[in-house]
């Protein structure tokens, strides 16, 4: 099991002395400078006050803590008065929690808690007025929407939970928190809809995150390997990672299963099918014939990004008689010109296009685009007038480089695909694309998360899904459906 390193303090009873308290939590946060402690005597009773710099609100500690304590002055309260007062009569804050160890209490300090301390008690009464700094929910960054909202998830848990909530108000939305990570104790939410989503699926994503036993969770990719039992074995993710809150929505809707980390400005869906990579919140703004073109196009633009530059290369190097005529002499007198085989210009320019596109994504956004444009330019016109490359095979790269952003969730699993297709169409001709291909499809059939397949609906075939798959269904007939992830029905007309 996971064992947070606050669990081993949760055996560490507070006590009655005041000053034995806080010389037991000096020495184990060793004396760290953000760790402060604030004495307050209230008539005869000794108090402190302790919080982390930075996490809680100043303003809020000094409105919520500091003035209802200092107006307990004049009335000289004992300790059982001031921690009676405290439980169950003051309204200093919306989140209050009363702690007896160690454990619990650095845990709520570091989540933006002040805790007060009170001489001749042994609990501490925590008050939730956490004021860190975080980003404002700002327009999507990787997920451009054209019709959509323009709402995106930030770094911060429960902005993230409100963005949920806000959209879906039904008692039926549940929302559970999770510690994860030995010292990060990170808090990882499960959100569901209670009687859509499938409870031994939930039951599984909930055993799976228990049992992580890594040090820290930074952001989303240090869950998947744990979530998704074909990681390692499959080129595609079983995964989808979304920034925005309506794809959540729309996603619990379809009975998924969402994990969000604080920290992450995403959240993971679960379980995902292949079928989930084409299809946006546009589509559902647009008429149906436009949202089923648009599909299209995307199936398209997968096609080509993946198969194009391999397909090029195997018709050049073992089935030049498939091209037109005139077609054939041009390839062949710009081949003719270039000192290496096809297979090895086209290995060379997708290297060095992935090598650019690393330069634009890597530095300031300011430069990144302009950097990678003109150094797309120059070197592509030089490679050309060097004769190191050629033409025909430089519009093919263009090409394949520009279906391939049309789909921005599948462009790792379409960067390497697309060099191992252009190494067996280089290698083996159409009887090598013939064979990645095939070996590709059983890949994509072999993936099953939480009992749903990774080619539903079309494999095992749900005929109410097959709608969505190459168009979209009216939104008529999307009312008479109770269709998710593990069941498809409809209504009887």
């Amino acid at each position: 099991m996971n064992e947070p390193y606050f669990n081993n303090m949760k055996s560490e009873l507070l006590r009655s002395d005041l000053k034995t308290n806080l010389d037991t939590a000096r020495s184990s946060l060793g004396e760290t400078a953000d760790f402060n402690i604030i004495n307050i005597a209230i008539g005869s009773t000794d108090c402190a006050v302790l919080s982390i710099e930075g996490m809680a609100s100043t303003q809020l500690m000094a409105e919520l803590v500091f003035e209802p304590l200092t107006g307990f002055s004049n009335k000289e309260p004992t300790a059982g008065d001031m921690i009676e007062m405290l439980e169950k009569h003051s309204l200093m804050s919306t989140d209050r929690q009363i702690v007896t160890d160690l454990g619990t209490l650095f845990e709520l300090l570091f989540s933006g808690f002040a805790a007060i301390l009170i001489d001749g008690i042994p609990r501490a009464v925590c008050l939730g007025i956490q004021g860190f700094e975080k980003r404002p929910v700002s327009i999507p960054e990787t997920e451009q929407t054209i019709s959509g909202s323009r709402d995106s998830f930030t770094e911060t848990l429960r902005t993230n939970i409100s963005l949920v909530r806000r959209r879906l108000k039904t008692p039926a939305l549940r929302f559970e928190i999770l510690k994860v990570g030995k010292l990060s104790v990170t808090d990882v939410c499960i959100a569901h809809i209670e009687g859509r989503a499938d409870a031994d699926s939930l039951q599984t994503i909930r055993q799976k995150l228990q049992s992580i036993e890594l040090d820290t969770i930074l952001n989303a990719g240090y869950l998947m390997p744990f979530v998704d039992k074909t990681y390692s074995r499959s080129v595609f993710s079983a995964v989808t990672v979304t920034e925005r809150p309506d794809n959540a929505c729309a996603a619990l809707n379809e009975g998924k299963i969402l994990v969000i980390i604080d920290g992450t400005p995403g959240c993971m869906l679960l379980p995902t099918v292949f079928a989930d990579n084409f299809r946006t919140m546009d589509d559902y703004c647009e008429k149906p014939f436009y949202a089923a073109f648009s599909r299209w196009i995307k199936y398209i633009s997968f096609l080509l990004a993946v198969l194009l530059p391999g397909l090029y290369t195997a018709l050049v190097m073992f089935h030049p008689e498939v091209f037109p005529l005139k077609l054939l002499l041009n390839l062949a007198a710009a081949e003719v010109a270039t000192p290496y085989p096809p297979v090895v210009e086209m290995l060379l320019l997708m290297v060095l296009f992935e090598i650019m596109r690393e330069a634009g994504v890597r530095l300031p956004r300011s430069v990144g685009g302009a950097v990678s444009i003109v150094g797309g330019l120059i070197i592509g016109d030089a490679a050309v007038k060097s004769g190191m490359v050629s033409q025909p095979l430089l519009i093919v790269v263009g090409m394949t480089a520009t279906a391939s952003f049309v789909l921005p969730s599948l462009y790792p699993a379409i960067t390497v695909l697309r060099l191992i297709f252009i190494i067996a169409g280089g290698f083996g001709g159409l009887y090598g694309i013939a064979v990645a291909l095939t070996l590709l499809i059983f890949n994509i059939a072999a993936v099953d998360q939480y009992g749903t397949a990774f080619t539903s609906p079309l494999l095992p075939l749900r005929p109410h899904g097959l709608t969505d798959i190459f168009s979209r269904a009216g939104f008529p007939q999307l009312a008479k459906r109770h269709t998710t992830v593990t069941n498809d029905t409809a209504d009887e007309q």
